[in-house]
């Protein structure tokens, strides 16, 4: 039975994900960030249950890409579609919170769904990587997910003005569609956050990478998960550079 609870737990994950796809569709785009970060939730542990437990096999593996291409890969493409679309209310559990501005329909938003491609791009070749053991070619899905899934939240509950005023515009939103699907299938080294052991040295990297992230998040909420990501970018460049 100990067996199965990381598949489970992925199935977890994967249920979190289908939910968000409702919520997404129907245009409630924060309840849809929640059930993500619900999601997300679920497939860090599924991994950790899995080591603990010893219990890792090809099933698992094989279920935990499944699972992401839901809930990292096409929810967030819908949601960038939404974002990309004219004028909808995006609602929390039917609480209108703001309103989109609007143009004629187009096929402009369908571009959001890039992210979905290449999210399922980059878990099929994170599968068959043995390079990919203990750190990340690339930036992770479930990072370019907490991405988009931010800027509903940004635009819900934040008060940067200028901030809003960029998720609001296309051309910012394509870009950023661009660079997420590029990032995901980069050939560049990203530390993984798992401690390697209790010392500080060795794991200096990931201890400030958490302290800068938990200061980040005191100070700009939701806005700071964007932020967070080109931090962790950040870190393993001068981190490969280190070790270089």
């Amino acid at each position: 039975m100990k067996k199965q609870i990381p598949n489970i737990l992925t199935l977890l994950n994967l249920l979190s994900g289908t939910i968000a796809v409702i919520f997404a569709v129907n245009n409630d785009l924060v309840t849809a960030a929640y059930f993500v970060f619900l999601g997300i939730f679920f497939d860090f542990f599924d991994g950790f249950a899995a080591r603990l437990l010893n219990v890792q096999g090809e099933l698992g593996k094989q279920l935990d890409s499944l699972a992401d291409v839901v809930t990292s890969g096409v929810v967030p493409g819908i949601v960038m579609y939404k974002l990309l679309q004219t004028e909808k209310s995006l609602t929390v559990f039917n609480t209108e919170f703001h309103s989109w501005k609007t143009e004629e329909l187009d096929i402009l938003p369908f571009l959001g769904l890039l992210i979905t491609l290449a999210a399922a791009y980059r878990l099929a070749k994170f599968n068959i990587d043995e390079r990919q053991s203990s750190s990340f070619i690339g930036l992770p899905t479930p990072a370019a997910a907490l991405v988009v899934l931010s800027l509903p939240l940004i635009t819900a509950f934040g008060s940067y003005d200028f901030v809003i005023s960029l998720i609001e515009n296309k051309i910012f939103l394509i870009v950023i569609t661009i660079i997420l699907a590029i990032i995901m299938n980069a050939e560049i080294p990203l530390f993984s956050l798992k401690f390697k052991n209790f010392s500080f040295k060795n794991n200096k990297i990931q201890i400030a990478f958490l302290a800068i992230t938990l200061l980040l998040c005191i100070l700009l909420k939701f806005a700071a998960i964007p932020v967070v990501i080109i931090v962790y970018v950040l870190f393993s460049l001068i981190e490969n550079k280190l070790v270089k």
